[in-house]
């Protein structure tokens, strides 16, 4: 996209703008995401710099230890900090991160074009899923991605797993691990994509609400900050499928590591005259207090994302999900994932 309107965004391109400082977390996935940004703002004749903030998450996936609580902004809340002390302008998150409650004084400016959002299996041997034997260790630091695997009858066991991707990708080399979960998304951002073994299928496995999205915040008074991310790097394609994502997770009140899987896409279709109309089509899934999953499915008009995110959640709590905390299913080799799997659904593999 280019930017088309000077009068809002003047003061900020070409010379003697101020420089528009872009915060980011310290993992070569997150500066890879926010270079992304900074290059769109840069050839639209902005002056960027860079900014490293460190986050709770970040400190406690290099110790190794748990993340406390529950997880839930772990790796946002930081770049919101700096953010509103005005220490940044820009704060580029993995939408799949944030929570679903707005921030007071901070504006969502640009959700630029989306990576696609399934998952991807790294296996040895160069393994599709089907072909792990029964007892195989497959590591994911998510439990949608363990309840929707665990359903499938493979007999797989699934145990916890933390880190980057190198870490996560590296067990599975040494044999520490047969295989591991990752967003493809994340591989692609890094160039690494070839490595997959494959990419998994939505109708077996949905990936999480916003995945393979960014999101671009600013602050709320910034307005022609926030114009010029819009007019530079939004997709109102990608937005309107994520409102709808993002709503079924809102609607079942759960935090954005519950184990819900939720995909939306804007496609074509004929409407009564036989012309050709966007709609959008959303997919979701979530889990009882048992740990069994019930799925769902919904269409409606483009302009009703979030109405439609939020019917379907409704339908699906109607079904038996639980609409807070949940029951992690025990995994085929008759374990339950330990406390990380939790805490681990939000770092930057998953994005």
């Amino acid at each position: 996209m280019t930017v088309t309107d000077t009068a809002e965004t003047g003061t900020l391109l070409g010379e003697g703008a101020r420089t528009i400082r872009i915060g980011t977390r310290a993992s070569l996935l997150a500066r890879t995401q926010t270079d992304i940004v900074a290059a769109a703002l840069t050839a639209a004749g902005a002056t960027v710099e860079v900014v490293t903030i460190s986050t709770e998450g970040d400190r406690s996936q290099a110790a190794g230890t748990p993340i406390a609580g529950s997880g839930v902004g772990v790796f946002v809340t930081a770049l919101r900090d700096a953010l509103l002390a005005g220490e940044i302008d820009v704060a580029v998150h993995s939408y799949k991160d944030l929570p679903t409650a707005a921030v007071p004084g901070l504006v969502l400016a640009a959700v630029p074009a989306r990576e696609d959002p399934r998952d991807a299996l790294v296996a040895r041997d160069g393994m599709v899923l089907g072909e792990l034997p029964p007892g195989a260790v497959v590591g994911t630091g998510s439990p949608r991605r363990v309840a929707q695997i665990a359903a499938l009858g493979l007999g797989l066991q699934l145990v916890p797993i933390r880190g980057n991707v190198d870490t996560r990708i590296g067990k599975v080399r040494r044999g520490e691990l047969d295989a591991v979960v990752l967003a493809r998304a994340g591989l692609a951002r890094l160039g690494r994509v070839g490595e997959a073994t494959e990419v998994l299928d939505p109708l077996q496995v949905l990936p999480a609400p916003a995945q393979g999205a960014l999101a671009c915040e600013c602050r709320r008074q910034d307005t022609a900050l926030e114009h010029l991310l819009r007019s530079t790097l939004h997709d109102e394609g990608v937005a309107v499928a994520v409102t709808a994502e993002r709503a079924v997770l809102g609607a079942l009140g759960s935090p954005c590591s519950a184990p819900i899987g939720a995909l939306a896409e804007v496609v074509e279709d004929l409407d009564d005259d036989g012309r050709v109309i966007e709609r959008l089509s959303l997919r979701a899934v979530a889990t009882t207090a048992d740990g069994a999953l019930v799925r769902g499915s919904a269409t409606g008009e483009t302009e009703d994302a979030e109405r439609i995110g939020r019917e379907l959640a409704e339908e699906l709590l109607a079904d038996g999900a639980e609409p807070s905390g949940y029951a992690m299913p025990v995994s085929e080799a008759g374990s339950r994932p330990g406390p990380d799997a939790v805490a681990g659904e939000a770092p930057p593999p998953a994005s």
